[in-house]
């Protein structure tokens, strides 16, 4: 028994792995197995819940009355993180949770709003990940080599920092979506079944990984003038897909234990990384034309860079953060994919005018056969108290996409600030934002706007 509170004391020293701009975080929820602190159980909680006010686009009902600007609450993610270092070499992982729940839609199964189930109650727990993995070299083990190899449900899957980013860390108020260009389409909310390696050498990291993407079975629509061919997601008995990222770590390296890429640390690391990474599936869309099904291969690839890096004396410690990247997508001919988070709009059968081509509510063109530029930036403004009870850090991020499905371009942004209360375990983001509104395909898209308060905690 003395020794099992030995280990649990241990677990509780202040340790920088897991500090993330807060001096009074230590290890958390984590439990050692010995003395020596190398085999070990930690726990992660975390809750971002939302409070928005969203301009509608034009063809939106909520509750039944049309509506062009609504208020909504919602749970983004409501989750839990566990991990076990069984041995120096052998790790299991599981994580589990919701996304999306708001007082309308994101419930269980079932179609009335009125009883148990149904709309915005009781909504699916599920696993995003689930995977064992081996080291087979130790850092340190073979010089400058290390190489960890796993199996399961991973998030592993190439082509971008921002694809494989931590949700707990954010910059920006969350993921601009877009950097999962499969979700929940051919993976299960970022992640597929699959096999992966990682490891570094030197300053250089790397992570590749094989999977079997999960089945996709929508029908194309079928038309008679190939240019007017619009691929979509049905991969029948899907094939192999094949993704991998590889960075350079100029200053400090940073942690490979998990796969979740931190978005700002607050100035607790001093980071410079250029990368590189793409994602492959052969046969993973189709399309018709005059009723002969043509299959394409979805190839996408991305390059990118990531700063961050404090600035200033002891005393009036600040820190620049900062992404930009470039993803060319190919999943076959005017391929797009409309989405909007936690959407609670449908669309109007009465409306008249022209309706968004995206659909009611927040929906834009998110993903499609194209290419997109993006970038973000931060500054965490500089404090006079040894421990402030709030940092402020305003950001800033935009984002400018060009699709095959649309003549005319478009550019969207936000800004915002995160307001520190324990570093980002204990937060609150306010974020402004724009979207694109087509109501014609060959004709430049008018703008929306949306204002989020985040309120975020986790342990």
């Amino acid at each position: 028994m003395k020794k099992l509170f030995t280990c649990i004391g241990l677990a509780l020293i202040s340790s920088s792995l897991y500090s993330q701009g807060s001096p009074d975080y230590g290890g958390g929820l984590k439990l050692n197995l010995n003395q020596e602190g190398d085999k070990y159980i930690r726990f992660i909680l975390w809750d971002q819940f939302w409070l928005r006010n969203t301009e509608m686009n034009p063809g939106s009902i909520v509750g039944g009355e049309p509506t062009d600007n609504s208020w909504s609450l919602g749970n983004r993610r409501l989750r839990a993180l566990a991990y076990a270092q069984i041995s120096k070499r052998y790790m299991i992982l599981a994580h589990f949770g919701i996304n999306n729940q708001t007082f309308i839609n994101g419930g269980g199964s079932g179609t009335s709003g009125t009883g148990g189930y149904g709309n915005g109650k009781k909504p699916q727990m599920f696993f995003h990940d689930a995977w064992n993995e081996y080291a087979v070299i130790l850092p340190g083990e073979s010089g400058k080599f290390s190489l960890s190899l796993g199996a399961g449900l991973h998030y592993y899957m190439g082509l971008s920092r921002m694809t494989m980013a931590s949700t707990l860390n954010f910059l920006t108020v969350d993921s601009p979506i877009f950097s999962w260009p499969l979700i929940d389409n051919s993976d299960q909310f970022a992640r597929q079944l699959g096999m992966f390696a990682k490891g570094k050498y030197g300053k250089l990291e790397y992570r590749f990984s094989l999977n079997k993407p999960f089945a996709t079975d929508l029908t194309p629509a079928n038309v008679t003038d190939p240019s007017k061919a619009v691929a979509v997601d049905n991969n029948g008995n899907p094939s192999f897909s094949k993704a991998g990222y590889v960075e350079y770590q100029f200053f400090d390296g940073e942690s490979n234990l998990l796969p979740f890429k931190v978005g700002s640390y607050l100035g607790t690391k001093k980071v410079f990384n250029v990368g590189a990474g793409f994602y492959h599936q052969a046969d993973g869309t189709r399309s018709s034309v005059n009723s002969t099904i043509e299959k394409h291969d979805i190839t996408l690839v991305a390059v990118d860079a990531f700063a961050d890096i404090p600035i200033g004396d002891a005393k009036n410690k600040m820190a620049v953060t900062a992404y930009a990247g470039y993803y060319n997508y190919q999943f076959g001919p005017n391929y797009i994919r409309n989405l909007g988070i936690m959407n609670i709009a449908a669309t109007d059968p009465n409306f008249i005018g022209n309706k968004a081509i995206a659909g009611p509510g927040n929906l834009q063109p998110t993903i499609g056969t194209g290419n997109i530029i993006y970038a973000q930036a931060g500054l965490l403004l500089p404090s006079q108290a040894e421990k402030p009870k709030i940092r402020i850090q305003p950001f800033a991020a935009y984002t400018h996409k060009n699709f095959e499905a649309y003549d005319k371009s478009s550019s969207q942004f936000d800004v915002g600030a995160n307001w520190f209360i324990d570093g980002h375990h204990a937060k609150i983001t306010t974020q402004y934002s724009t979207r694109p509104v087509y109501t014609n395909p060959t004709e430049s898209p008018s703008s929306k706007g949306e204002f989020i308060l985040q309120f975020q905690i986790y342990l």
